[in-house]
């Protein structure tokens, strides 16, 4: 029996935690004991993750369209036997070119079965009314790495990093797979298509579609890329600006919750809001971090913590709404794989590229994540502006 809306949102949002922290999340815990046990060195298992982000970057536009063709379910599920695969594979690689290979397959998973499939699967069933849907799985998902690297830990000190990729591969199959199973199935795509052209929020002129899209892109690319350099780099970037170690591990455990506080915001109070502000305002909450630690110091390290972990929680519902709202639904995950291209590459060159910044300028590489960030502000003023009043939230709201 399929499930019904909260139910989807529940289920989703727990196989996406499941998707993110065997995959996104697994280096940061089991990098080190997998490169003593296979014979190289750190960077080189990170150098296979990275190759996983890129496969899942030139990915994402077809699974998207498969999404819009099937629906999120089909799609899913065979999404959750690839991470299965990739992750047995991954337990049993014995040199340089297993791994490689074996995070080649869990990058077909990530570019198939993360927050973008998941969104394009809400939107092909609720169109124009997915905005409460999307923040509902990322609220439930953004415990990913607070589920995924204890666990992590914990598995690789009974069982072994081997042991605990089995049990990552087990838990798609036995508990992933038939979650997805359950999602509803989708229209028939041509009747989808009709409803949706009849239902969804006014698009973009065509004249400005091209502006919108390498503006859209240019944000997501330039977020994702802060993301991923804080999430690699952030209590070495805080030591470097004199912040002692224990306070930058504490300033990194504030992230998560302020992440999930912010979508909390977004799921309550902004989402009366247009999309397109709430993200004008929490892309600018990195740059106003940086600028307060810059002013103030040390002792505004757990603020600059808890802005970016706010800002970057808004800005992941941001990458399901703002496609939405501003294209429509019709379409909708051929055009978010392909919006999510720049995003995946950056997001991949990101460690190496700040950490480079970072042994370079020391703590002034936040001035590299900073503007960074403040040309994502900027890049979301040219985007095409839609009335609130357009939106399903805002009628429903008013």
């Amino acid at each position: 029996m399929a499930l019904g809306r909260s139910g989807t949102i529940a289920a989703l949002g727990t196989t996406q935690t499941l998707a993110w922290a065997s995959s996104y999340y697994l280096p940061a815990m089991l990098a080190t004991p997998m490169a003593r046990d296979v014979g190289v060195s750190p960077p080189t298992v990170f150098a296979a993750f990275s190759l996983a982000l890129i496969v899942s970057a030139f990915l994402g536009p077809r699974a998207g369209a498969a999404i819009d063709r099937w629906g999120g379910r089909p799609v899913l599920v065979v999404t959750n036997v690839i991470f299965a695969i990739g992750l047995a594979a991954l337990g049993l690689a014995q040199g340089t070119v297993g791994l490689f290979a074996a995070w080649a397959v869990i990058g077909v998973g990530m570019g198939c079965g993360l927050y973008d499939a998941a969104f394009a699967a809400l939107v092909r069933l609720y169109g124009t009314h997915s905005r409460s849907a999307i923040t509902g799985i990322t609220l439930i998902a953004g415990f990913a790495s607070t589920v995924g690297w204890p666990l992590s830990t914990f598995l690789e000190a009974h069982v072994g990093w081997r042991g605990a990729c089995f049990a990552w591969a087990a838990l798609h199959l036995l508990v992933g797979l038939p979650l997805n199973a359950l999602l509803p199935k989708a229209a028939d795509s041509r009747q989808a298509g009709v409803v949706h052209k009849e239902s969804s929020t006014p698009a973009a002129p065509p004249a400005a579609s091209l502006r919108a899209t390498l503006a859209l892109s240019s944000v997501f690319a330039a977020t994702w890329f802060i993301s991923t350099a804080m999430a690699a780099h952030l209590p070495r970037l805080l030591q470097a600006a004199g912040v002692s170690l224990g306070t930058a591990v504490l300033v990194g455990a504030l992230i998560g919750p302020a992440q999930v506080g912010a979508r909390v915001l977004e799921f309550s109070f902004l989402r009366k809001m247009h999309p397109l502000l709430s993200a004008r305002l929490a892309a600018a909450m990195h740059p106003l971090g940086v600028l307060l630690f810059t002013v103030i110091g040390a002792p505004a390290a757990a603020l600059f913590g808890l802005l970016h972990g706010a800002g970057n929680g808004i800005l992941t519902i941001a990458k399901g709404t703002l496609p939405l709202v501003i294209f429509g639904p019709h379409g909708y995950g051929q055009r978010q794989g392909l919006l999510m291209v720049p995003a995946r590459i950056a997001q991949a060159l990101a460690p190496w590229a700040f950490g480079l910044a970072l042994d370079r300028w020391g703590s002034g590489a936040m001035v590299v994540s900073a503007t960074v960030g403040m040309l994502a502000v900027l890049a979301l003023f040219l985007l095409p502006s839609v009335h609130p009043s357009t939106t399903p939230e805002a009628q429903a709201a008013s």
